[in-house]
């Protein structure tokens, strides 16, 4: 297993990517803590966690209050003994608007959420790695945090700002045994994209199947990527095989963006 006695620490874990992660990871013999606002679903994913031989401990935590961070990684470490060694920082929210009709609480809700929850994990996990000597920092951006879209400004902002904090960050603990990564997905089949065909279907007033058929053609392969796609990109990251991987955003895209 390529992450045995290894404790790993996801946010937006309740589904989606986060899930996908999430249960990868304990497949590979981690003990995995998974957080987010939506207890129910952190619950259920826990559970998921435990049936596969491991620990799991569902976590409730909003990434962009600093004190419900501190709270979560505090009764992390009150379950599982010490922090964790794996922090994948996977919350995040996509809204979609004409800049000109776009508002400051939309721009602060992004940049609270994607970046700076983002920061306050990583802040939050980060020391006990360095006196371990030994961890990873897996951000999921996206390829928006390399290129730009039309009607998501906010979010491609807050994503380009990501992969800014991952490369900076990596350079700094590299001589620490610890890694920082991103990964950029493209489309991906989850809820958030089921949300961002119904606000297409809304403005456009063409149907689902075409909004969705729009989606896979931006692929070369004309597809979108699936969650378990994005979660072996992950564990790779996260093992001892992906040490010499460090400051990079790795795109899951069916090669949409080629750098």
């Amino acid at each position: 297993m390529k992450l045995k006695n290894r404790l790993a620490f996801i946010t937006g874990g309740g589904r989606g990517i986060g899930r996908a992660i999430a249960l990868e990871f304990a497949r590979e013999g981690a003990s995995v803590g998974v957080a987010a606002r939506t207890v129910d679903q952190v619950e259920a994913v826990a559970r998921e966690v435990t049936d596969l031989g491991v620990k799991g401990l569902a976590l409730k935590c909003d990434v962009q209050n600093t004190g419900w961070v501190n709270d979560a990684f505090a009764e992390f470490r009150a379950h599982f003994g010490r922090g964790p060694d794996i922090v994948v920082n996977n919350a995040g929210i996509a809204e979609s608007q004409l800049f000109i009709k776009s508002d400051e609480p939309m721009w602060e809700r992004h940049l609270n959420t994607n970046l700076g929850g983002t920061w306050r994990c990583t802040y939050a996990g980060l020391p006990e790695m360095i006196e371990r000597g030994w961890g990873r920092i897996i951000n999921i951006a996206s390829i928006a945090g390399k290129t730009g879209a039309p009607y998501v400004s906010a979010y491609a902002a807050s994503k380009h700002g990501v992969l800014g904090l991952t490369r900076s960050l990596a350079l700094e603990v590299a001589a620490q045994g610890i890694t920082v990564n991103a990964i950029c997905p493209g489309y991906v089949d989850t809820e958030m994209t089921s949300r961002g065909i119904e606000n297409i279907v809304a403005k456009t007033g063409k149907s689902a199947a075409e909004a969705l058929a729009a989606l896979k053609r931006m692929s070369p392969q004309n597809r979108m990527v699936t969650a378990e796609e994005v979660a072996a990109l992950a564990v790779l990251l996260a093992s001892e095989e992906g040490r010499g991987i460090n400051g990079q955003a790795i795109n899951v895209d069916g090669g949409t963006v080629l750098f």
